[in-house]
Parts: structure tokens; sequence; C-alpha cells
């Protein structure tokens, strides 16, 4: 077949070659409906023309802030079809962050789920210039009428019924209208511009193209082993490109449908209703369900590993975070290997993958087909291919900082390539670190916004691979102490740290006061309280007074390790 030229004449094709095998599953109400490919791509059709309708043109900005569901592709279906380039906008994201990532992409439209994700935006309207409409999809939601003050004037809200009532109004010639436009589309015109994790004003856009998204996906479904009769189910938010490529753009090329679960907390549930025959997810999951079975004896561990998994399903993927080298062994003992890759959202994602012919665990697999992978005298990672992006947004020198000019692009991650060509990681050379839920945090972001209160002197947050984030925390001692003579509490320690429950109690309160700002997932929500301040004649600190990270980290690894062995409070509890 054809190459196609971009991701939505990909979607054609294929809704017209299984226009009535099953697309989308979901459950709504209770029960579980579908749509077929025909229905999918009617659906997207409609509502593509009733963005033109609009006056979206080619390479027009629209965002996306909502949870997953069905309308969410066929969203971003609708604006690649219509020539825009979307935003997809994490649906945890407080409304700064939301406002910051909306001006800053230019974006002229939103569609958003209801009335909470709406409300966002609207209490940012007045610091967005170019925006025009917010389109919500949840039905009968009171917001719907009239609009608000904007930046330029007034923001008009619709519904989702209405947008597609537009398009199919336009009939047989809007239909045409999107057909012609999709087909000016190619393969290096701009997608997609997908933020990176950070607070208001540091969160970098990358920019990924048509053929940046499709190679990633063709290349990767080569080595998958699909069947005919497959089905996944979708969990991991659609607004990251994790799930982007691998739930939505893989199973697409190859008319596969995909169920949506309904919540992260009714996974297992979901996965006993759709049967799913592979399924991705982060090592959080799988600790989860490894914790869950691991005191039993290994015949009746795998037992129940199998009836939580379903008894269709063949493999998990893994990424976004590291995976326990145990936990890997223990599922492919029950039958039921965890593939692991390595990606960024820079590389669209995936670099190297294992697959079910060739997994090798406690490595992240072999380069995908057509993916340069080297390293670095210092030993980072370094990748060139078709998958790297074309830039950041709006940022040559943060782009020039990570992409030579031969192509090659700056992971970040320190890494080793075996004999077999396996690639392992071994470290990470920037600061950046990555929850066991798979959520990227920037810690100095974090650690600015916790000293920018009065009563926090020093923080350093940390939590790579951890299922929450945490901090250590150096409070204003001198006000602290005049404030337990205040509460008539002690000044009680535990060496460096500060254990007494009324003090923690109140930095708690100070913590999520400073929290606010960013989304749940970046959220401290636990931290150990230090009686003395960080150093340089203790080594803690450089000559320059900058924290040594990894050092301090490892000084109070004891003290850090309790916090995960408590169920914290929600969302900040001192230990």
């Amino acid at each position: 077949p054809m190459e196609p030229s971009s991701i939505s004449s990909a979607h054609r094709a294929v809704a017209e070659r299984f226009s009535g095998r099953p697309a989308l599953r979901w459950k709504d109400q209770g029960r579980w409906r579908e749509i077929t490919w025909r229905d999918y791509r009617a659906g997207a059709d409609a509502a593509a023309a009733g963005l033109m309708a609009l006056g979206i043109a080619a390479g027009d900005r629209v965002a996306i802030l909502s949870e997953n569901r069905p309308e969410w592709l066929l969203a971003d279906v609708a604006i690649l079809a219509a020539g825009g380039v979307d935003v997809p906008l994490h649906a945890t994201l407080a409304a700064e962050q939301v406002g910051y990532q909306i001006a800053h992409s230019g974006a002229r439209g939103v569609v958003v789920s209801n009335a909470p994700q709406a409300a966002k935006v609207i209490a940012m309207a007045e610091t967005l210039p170019d925006l025009e409409w917010v389109v919500v999809i949840d039905r009968g939601d009171p917001t719907l009428h009239g609009s608000r003050s904007g930046g330029a004037g007034a923001v008009r809200l619709l519904s989702w019924d209405a947008l597609c009532q537009r398009g199919r109004i336009a009939g047989p010639e809007g239909i045409a209208r999107v057909r012609a436009r999709e087909a000016t589309v190619r393969r290096t015109d701009l997608a997609t511009i997908i933020y990176t994790s950070g607070t208001t004003g540091i969160s970098k856009g990358v920019m990924l193209t048509h053929g940046n998204l499709l190679s990633n996906a063709e290349a990767a479904v080569r080595g998958a082993g699909r069947r005919p009769d497959d089905v996944t189910l979708v969990w991991l938010p659609l607004s990251h490109i994790y799930a982007r490529t691998c739930d939505h753009v893989m199973p697409m090329l190859e008319g596969l449908p995909i169920a949506f679960a309904e919540s992260q907390d009714r996974l297992l549930v979901n996965i006993a209703e759709t049967q799913p025959t592979w399924m991705n997810g982060v090592p959080r999951f799988y600790e989860k369900l490894w914790n869950a079975v691991a005191p039993l004896e290994p015949a009746e561990r795998a037992r129940r590993l199998r009836a939580m998994a379903g008894a269709r399903l063949r493999e998990f993927g893994a990424g976004g975070a590291a995976l326990p080298p145990a936990i890997a062994e223990g599922f492919s003992a029950a039958g039921i290997p965890i593939l692991q890759g390595y990606g960024l959202t820079e590389t669209s994602p995936i670099i190297s993958f294992n697959t079910p012919d060739a997994n090798r665990n406690g490595t992240v697999g072999r380069a995908l087909p057509g993916v340069e992978v080297k390293i670095a005298t210092d030993g980072e990672i370094l990748t060139r291919g078709p998958h790297v992006m074309r830039g950041y947004w709006k940022d040559e020198q943060a782009t020039r900082e990570v992409l030579d000019a031969d192509g090659w692009f700056a992971t970040g991650d320190v890494g080793e390539i075996d004999a077999d060509g396996y690639l392992r990681i071994t470290d990470r050379k920037k600061d950046l670190l990555v929850t066991a839920g798979g959520k990227n945090v920037a810690p100095t972001a974090i650690e600015a916004l916790l000293v920018a209160d009065p009563w926090i002197d020093q923080a350093v947050v940390f939590g790579d691979g951890r299922p929450f984030v945490g901090a250590l925390i150096v409070p204003a001692l001198e006000q602290l102490k005049a404030k337990a003579e205040q509460l008539g509490c002690g000044f009680d320690g535990d060496g460096d740290v500060i254990v007494t429950p009324a003090l923690t109690a109140f930095i708690a309160e100070r913590v999520t006061l400073a929290m606010r700002v960013v989304g749940q997932p970046e959220r401290v929500r636990a931290f150990v309280l230090l009686a003395r301040p960080l150093e340089f004649a203790r080594e803690e600190m450089t000559t320059t007074l900058k924290i040594r990270r990894r050092f301090v980290l490892e000084r109070f690894r004891d003290h850090l390790e309790r916090l995960y062995a408590v169920a914290p409070g929600d969302p900040a509890g001192g230990i």
C-alpha cells in the first residue's frame, strides 16, 4: 500500500477498508457501547467540517483539554483533517498552566470535556488574545449559554454536538472541503505541539510532524506481532505522547479496536469485561499488581496474575519510567511478559523497545527500525532519525541545546548498548524525574514554588521511579521555633529531622498552598522536615551555594525511604 501522507489520511484509508468493524468501545451509564470505523470517520469528518466552518485554516492550533473518551480521538482526527495542529493539554493541569500553554501555542480554540475543564479556560480568558471559542463535549452543560470576555473580546462557548451539527449542515460539500484540505497535508507538516512538564513559563512545546508520529508507529507495528482479533484497553492519558502513539496511532494503522478504561481505579474490572490481548502501562501499575500477589507461593501467584490480566492477554507494554527487574521476572514466570521500551516526547516517543520475539529483561530493547542510537563520550544517549522532533515551539535556543547540526538529539539520559544491541538506561543526566506513574516532573520548578513560601528556606524535590513526589524541606527555623512556642509544643527532633506533629502539620498546610498552581501528579505529597540548613561545610552545597541534589538525597535516604513506607495524606503529609 502507498505510504499515507498524514495521520488523518491514514485514518481515512483504514476506516474505508474496515468500515463495518468495531473501532472504539467505551462504557456509558454502566453499559459498553461501540462504534464502527465507518461511524468513527463520519464523526471526525463532521467535526472537521464544523472546525472549518468556524474558520480553522491550515496550520491553526486547536487545543484539547479532556480526560480519555471517544471524543478525544474524534477531535484529534478532526483537527488534523482540517489541516490544523492540535495541542493536547493534560487534564490534571491547573488553570494557570492551561492558560500558559493555550497562550504560548496561540490556539484559536479549545475542545474541553466538561464544565470544570471549561472553567479553567474561562478563568484565564483575559490572558488569551488568540482564543476565539471553547467547545464543551458533555451534553446539557449549563456553561454553554452565551460567551465570556477574553483578551481580544468575547470567547464563544458551544457544544460538541453543535460543532458536529455545523459540519453536517454543510453536507456533502462540507465533507468534500475536508477531503480537499486533508489531501494538502504532508508528512513534513506539523501535527501536534505537546508541552513537556513544568510550571507556568517553563514547559516547552515539542513540535511533532505527521511524519514523526507515523514513522514511529509504522516501525513499531512491524515488530509488535499484532493479530486481526486483537483488542487493547487504553487507560494512559492520550494527552501524553506514549498513549498517543502506542494506543492511538499504532492500533489505528492496523484497524484494531480500542476500548477505553473508565478510570485507573476500575482498570481490573474493565480488563475482565473487555478481555484485551495486549495493553500498555507504567511501572507503578505493575508494582501494584505485583505487591498484591508477592506474598503468595509461585504457582498461586502466577494464577492470580493471570486472573487479573485476563485469559486473552499475551503481553503488557511498559514505558515512562524504570521497571524493577524482579517484577518483570515475576510476570514472565507467570507467562505474561512485560515488554519495556524507551523514549521521550521529543522522539515521538519510541527510541527502542523489546518485542515478543526479542525481549531482554533489564533493558529497554533494541533501537526501532530506522532509528539510530549511539552513546556519547560522556555516556549520554543520542538518537537520530525520522522520529526526532522538528524542535521546540518558539524556542530556537532550547532546540539548539538538544539537537545538533547533524540531527542528533541529546536525550539527557545515560546508558549503554550491549553486544546484541540492547539498550540499558543507567542514569539520568538531567534533573528531570519521572514518577512510577510515568509523570515527568521538573524538580527545580517545584522547589522554586516551595521556597517562595516565607516558612520554607530550602527544598529538594525527589520521586524518580516513585509513586508520588516528595521533598526534603528546611523550614525558616527561627520562625518555626517561635511558632512552636505559640502552639505550646516542643521542637522535637530525630537527629537532623523535626518530628513534632503540630509543626509538620503546619508546614503541610504551607506545602498545600504552594502546590495549588500545579497539577495533581506534580504536587509534593509528603516531606521530611529538617532541623538544620543544608550547608557547604557538610558538602551539601557547592561553592556557588547550589544544593548537591544526589549527595543530599543519598545522605537522607533512610528518612526518604520511610516516606514511601507509609500512606501519606493527600496532598501533603510530614514524616
